[in-house]
């Protein structure tokens, strides 16, 4: 592999790497303050050919200018980025905790846990009760069943029984269902 050389800036004097696609023309590193010399003394260069110095002098040249603006209208106007029509909001990314990974999951496929539904569910009912007891998941089994029945078997609608479920805020008498 051929060793690439480094140079010295013309205007900062620091050694640099000269990008491998323009290593013949390169005298300048990629700084800021190094790109604008390098542009001034390019621009200094061109202007300094006898055919480039009345370039932007002169009624034909003055034509020219007014007719590419007349083609670009507002071209020189800096244009407001519209913040109003957001397609979608930006979203921060949330670090997940696990508490550990249990043995029953490692590895399993979705189709092999949805065999195991009534482990999720018992499961489920535990985590939400906070109780791992037979008896109290049992009795929460019970009232989820009743409630479910109620709301399917319900005649005035799939939404007949949700004040007596929803938890009402505001109100001295406040319902809710409590599981466990």
């Amino acid at each position: 592999m051929k060793q690439r050389r480094k140079r010295k800036c013309r205007h900062c004097k620091e050694l640099f790497h000269p990008d491998p696609r323009n290593l013949r023309h390169q005298k300048y590193c990629s700084k800021a303050q190094c790109r604008k010399a390098s542009k001034a003394a390019s621009q200094r260069c061109w202007l300094g050919k006898t055919e480039n110095r009345d370039y932007f002098r002169g009624t034909e040249n003055v034509q020219r200018v007014r007719a590419w603006r007349q083609a670009h209208p507002g071209y020189w106007q800096r244009r407001q980025v519209q913040t109003d029509s957001v397609l979608q909001e930006d979203s921060l990314t949330q670090s997940i905790e696990t508490q550990g990974k249990s043995d029953i999951l490692n590895g399993l496929a979705l189709q092999e846990l949805s065999s195991n539904q009534p482990s999720v569910l018992v499961g489920l009912i535990a985590n939400l009760t906070g109780s791992a007891l037979q008896d109290e998941i049992a009795q929460t089994v019970r009232q989820l069943l009743k409630l479910g029945g109620d709301i399917l078997n319900s005649t005035g609608g799939h939404h007949a029984h949700q004040a007596s479920v929803m938890p009402v805020t505001g109100t001295p008498d406040s319902k809710s269902v409590q599981l466990g």
